[in-house]
């Protein structure tokens, strides 16, 4: 049985450009980091699938990809496919995705297939616009839908911590939150610009730079997410910013000890909250 560890992200910067034919252009640095779903695999006779969350097991992304990978390359290989949900799901961080795309690498090694990573990420996108970045990890500019990957050099290792609001999960959330940007929301990618020359100029971004255009309307969607925010700085996070389409919030810290003292005070409010640091491209 092989066991993959497939991490969760974060958008350091996420902007929309425009849209085009119902299709949102964005900008975004995305940055995988050390918080991890893990799934085990094992060559079977036919497909099977089965998830920690078993709420999660119908239509789940992994059999997805398992499926769209057997039929493209006519594989006559079976998998049997153990997931155990680490990462908090529907809240900005990609452990869907993150699963989709670890199963993607994982079955193209496993069955012998040897698709190169831009086929792999051509079919990531066919599943969802976040899969393709996954396929490569690490640091990495997200363009067009999502299915433009540039992998960009690694950060120095930055730590975070992840506050996971308690709230309801919303149906078609991403999809509800794209639908409340307008044209006065639209960039044009001058925050991943600064952040690019930052990155390329001393290994990292700094806060200022970090933007989130969802932040605009995240906080008339989700109204309890202010006093999550107003927490998270009471307790000494300098900037608060949220991941995705939210309402899971982040903040970037410069020591690990300072990030488990914030952690820590989170939870001592009876929060979920995780450490986390920056990882590099493994492949």
């Amino acid at each position: 049985m092989l066991t993959v560890y497939a991490p969760a992200k974060i958008n350091l910067v996420l902007e929309v450009l425009d849209k085009y034919d119902d299709y949102h252009q964005i900008s975004s640095i995305m940055q995988a980091v050390s918080l991890y779903d893990v799934l085990k695999f094992q060559l079977a006779g036919g497909m099977s699938f089965e998830c920690s969350e078993a709420s999660l097991e119908q239509g789940n992304l992994v059999t997805r990809a398992a499926v769209i990978l057997k039929k493209t390359t006519k594989c006559d290989k079976g998998v049997r496919i153990r997931l155990r949900k680490n990462i908090p799901w529907g809240v900005g961080l990609g452990g869907g995705s993150s699963d989709a795309a670890a199963t993607l690498l994982t079955l193209n090694k496993l069955w012998g297939l040897e698709l190169s990573l831009s086929e792999l990420a051509r079919l990531a996108f066919k599943l969802g616009s976040d899969i393709s970045f996954f396929i490569y990890g690490g640091t990495a500019l997200v363009e067009g839908k999502g299915e433009r990957v540039t992998p960009l050099p690694s950060l120095h290792k930055a730590w975070f911590v992840l506050l996971a609001p308690s709230l309801p999960k919303i149906k078609d959330k991403t999809r509800q939150l794209y639908g409340k940007l307008n044209d006065s929301y639209y960039t044009e990618g001058e925050y991943v610009g600064s952040a690019l020359l930052s990155l390329r100029q001393k290994r990292t971004i700094a806060p200022r730079f970090i933007f989130n255009v969802f932040e605009k309307v995240a906080f008339d969607f989700f109204p309890e997410l202010a006093e999550y925010k107003r927490i998270f700085e009471q307790v000494g996070a300098r900037t608060v910013h949220m991941t995705g389409s939210g309402p899971c919030l982040f903040t970037s810290v410069s020591r690990k000890e300072k990030a488990e003292s914030l952690c820590l005070r989170l939870r001592g409010q009876g929060l979920e909250c995780y450490v986390v640091s920056s990882l590099p491209q493994v492949r």
